[in-house]
């Protein structure tokens, strides 16, 4: 008798097995390219019309305080892919270098468990994942022949159609996991695309560090339209799914990477470069119609989907971000795990728009009410310096044996070229104006402050007012604690950081004159191996 019970509880548990196995949820991670928080018509912005990621929205969680662990593409998205910090995975954690494959990704520890993985459009990068010898791209195997015709500006690829291809593909009986990397709604825009389709600039809301005008908000309208392109392709995934009868159980992740492409956003750690739009739902599991005021990082995320895969993460590199299914299955909203009382974001070099293509290192702590950021080297200039040697984007070598200089205010590519820009810099000296520019590139102090509550546009800098002394001393060392137990290099580390300017950077350098500061103090400047294989001859 007791061998038959015993025979039974093996039967009904293999059989147990099986079924959680056969049950695991599939993973639909969907990442516009430079899109900040509120511009969707989920979180009431009316000059946009994003049905999918309402949709989503609707069936699941909108969050309202979601921010990126970096605001750049290249160092988010392996943040991302690893779950950690930027400042713990040394050379993917800046912009356009290189991505070590001890730093492990989620798409390959699900493919090990048995997923089927792959992306379409952009995965990781910038940068050189081939030198530290990955086989493909950190996001896994690419899904993106399937090209359609494209309005100027947009990409050519098809992700919905990519994206049912790669179902096709799949084994009959593996989940998987896919990365929907959009390349919208990055620069360049066609200019003028929004009002060409009819989208309406009254309804335009032009944040308080953009003068409202005209040629701004046309601009904003033509990014919104890169936004809807995004959801349009969105939208044919779910339905997609729905069709195949896969929706249910598809965890369903929508965001961006880092803030839209303007002035005084992306490439910065204020409100608009670094708070994102994100929806999650996960029928199967997760209570749908309900918004969540939890500050949470998209580093959550990621543990996020190895809790609910039932996958183990990386044991030698352990995750930096904390699990969001407890949240998301617990049915409530507003605010659901109090403890969630602060999240931490940093960059390190965007573009080559400095001497010796130094970075502008920022770290910051964001609560529900304050943001303070420490600018490690407030010497630099935080957009790139003014002038650069030659007018191209990459000058020639004869350009800079000439040492030609060219005209001040073009140096400024940690700012994506665009027509908000242009604008600026063509009204740098107009009495009204010229306040915008200066908010963008002027040079910035060791310490920010800012209430969010009030001063959303962080123009109200709180930090040598007496008033907030307390609210700055506390949030500093509860930064820098945080950094310290994290082992960032800023804070740790023997030479104050300058192994972030030790990494390569593999792309197109400028080149830019000698600053003062660097005259002055020398030894500030770091020793940069690569860079000097790089110079003109």
């Amino acid at each position: 008798m007791y061998r038959i019970q015993l025979a039974l509880w093996f039967a009904v548990t293999l059989s147990s097995a099986n079924l959680v196995v056969a049950d695991r949820p599939n993973v639909l991670v969907a990442i516009s390219d430079d899109q900040s928080f509120p511009h969707t018509s989920a979180y009431g912005y009316q000059a946009i019309q994003t049905p999918a990621f309402d949709r989503v929205a609707r069936a699941g969680v909108l969050f309202n305080n979601a921010f990126t662990p970096s605001p750049g593409c290249s160092p988010m998205r392996a943040a991302f892919l690893t779950g950690r910090n930027i400042w713990q995975i040394e050379h993917a954690g800046t912009h356009a270098s290189s991505f070590a494959t001890k730093y492990e990704v989620y798409p390959d520890r699900l493919e090990k468990a048995g997923y089927f993985v792959g992306y379409t459009g952009k995965g990781w990068g910038p940068g050189n994942w081939k030198i530290s010898e990955r086989s493909r791209n950190p996001a896994g195997p690419v899904f993106s022949s399937k090209k359609m015709k494209s309005p100027g500006g947009i990409s050519s690829v098809d992700y919905a159609s990519n994206f049912e291809s790669f179902l096709q593909q799949k084994p009959e009986d593996a989940p998987f996991s896919f990365w929907f990397g959009c390349q919208e709604p990055h620069r360049v825009f066609e200019k003028g695309i929004g009002l060409k389709n009819g989208m309406d600039p009254a309804k335009v809301v032009v944040p308080e560090f953009l003068p409202d005008t005209p040629e701004i908000r046309s601009d904003i309208l033509d990014y919104c339209y890169e936004i809807q392109w995004f959801d349009q392709h969105l939208g044919r995934m779910l339905d997609t799914l729905e069709k195949a009868g896969e929706l249910d159980n598809t965890i369903v992740i929508v965001t961006s990477d880092n803030g839209m492409a303007f002035p005084r956003a992306k490439a910065n750690v204020y409100e608009y470069g670094i708070h994102m739009p994100l929806a999650i739902s996960w029928p199967a599991q997760v209570k749908g119609d309900r918004t969540v005021d939890d500050l949470v990082n998209l580093i959550d995320v990621t543990a996020t989907i190895y809790e609910a895969t039932s996958v183990e993460p990386p044991a030698k590199t352990p995750l930096s971000g904390r699990s969001l299914v407890g949240l998301l299955q617990s049915g409530k909203q507003g605010t659901v795990e109090s403890n969630r009382e602060a999240i931490f974001s940093g960059r390190e070099r965007h573009s080559s728009v400095r001497y010796e293509s130094l970075g502008y290192p920022q770290r910051c702590i964001r609560t529900d009410q304050y943001l303070f950021i420490r600018n490690f080297r407030p010497e630099r200039w935080p957009a790139g310096a003014p002038q650069k040697f030659g007018s191209g984007a990459y000058p020639k070598n004869k350009a800079i044996l000439a040492e030609e200089l060219g005209p001040m205010h073009e140096g400024y590519h940690d700012i994506d070229g665009c027509p908000s820009l242009t604008f600026l810099v063509e009204n740098h000296d107009d009495t009204e104006l010229a306040k915008y520019l200066q908010w963008a590139v002027a040079k910035r102090p060791a310490g920010e402050l800012y209430d969010i509550q009030s001063d959303p546009a962080c123009l109200n800098d709180l930090a040598n007012k007496p008033e907030f002394a307390e609210v700055k001393q506390t949030l500093s060392r509860r930064l820098n604690n945080y950094l310290a137990e994290t082992n960032d290099p800023r804070v740790s580390g023997p030479d104050g950081g300058d192994i972030w300017e030790t990494y390569p950077r593999y792309s197109g350098l400028r080149w830019f004159p000698k600053p003062e500061w660097a005259k002055q103090s020398p030894d500030r400047v770091p020793e940069l191996d690569w860079l000097d294989e790089r110079r003109p001859k």
